[in-house]
């Protein structure tokens, strides 16, 4: 197909190349309402006011855990128009959940370096972001049909303590930070 449309048509994966995303690691994901369109709730007086939706969001990332048992999460906040949060992935070699924080690093020891290709799509962090996304459009649709979620999510591998504590803040303080956010 590429050579047919001379890679016209193929947008590039945001992806990190030679990085497994079922890998443990910790993970912080925005993930952003269709054409931003505030469907969650407002800020008011620099806090978040859930709406209905907005309650559905939240909840959902709650249960993520119970979904996904590997799966242990960090701070989150559900503003109007996105969701921030810290996901961590922790599987042990028996599939059970290892109690452990992890923090990725680009020198992986246990596992060689393959790139990112199309396979199962199962136990890592699309396949979180997926359900999250179809648990909380099932039920918001139900209040507003025209409830949807812009195609894709950003993700950000972290990599430090340094960089857990600072992102765990930035999430704690989006919403007295609302008015200077680049989605308000």
């Amino acid at each position: 197909m590429s050579a047919k449309f001379k890679n016209k048509y193929r947008v590039e994966s945001a992806r990190l190349k030679n990085w497994d995303y079922g890998w443990n690691a910790s993970y912080f994901v925005t993930i952003c309402t269709k054409n931003r369109i505030y469907f969650f709730g407002n800020v008011v007086d620099d806090e978040m006011i859930l709406n209905d939706i907005g309650l559905i969001a939240d909840n959902c990332w709650l249960q993520i855990p119970e979904h996904f048992p590997f799966v242990k999460l960090g701070e989150h906040v559900v503003m109007p128009n996105h969701v921030h949060g810290i996901v961590i992935i922790g599987k042990s070699d028996d599939n059970r959940p290892v109690e452990t924080q992890n923090f990725a690093s680009l020198q992986r020891n246990q596992q060689p370096p393959s790139p990112n290709k199309f396979g199962p799509q199962s136990r890592n962090l699309a396949s979180i972001i997926r359900g999250f996304k179809i648990g909380v459009t099932t039920d918001a649709r139900l209040i507003n049909p025209g409830f949807a979620w812009q195609s894709r999510y950003h993700d950000h591998i972290i990599r430090d303590n340094e960089s857990f504590e600072r992102i765990s803040a930035y999430i704690k303080n989006n919403s007295a930070n609302w008015k200077k956010d680049k989605f308000y």
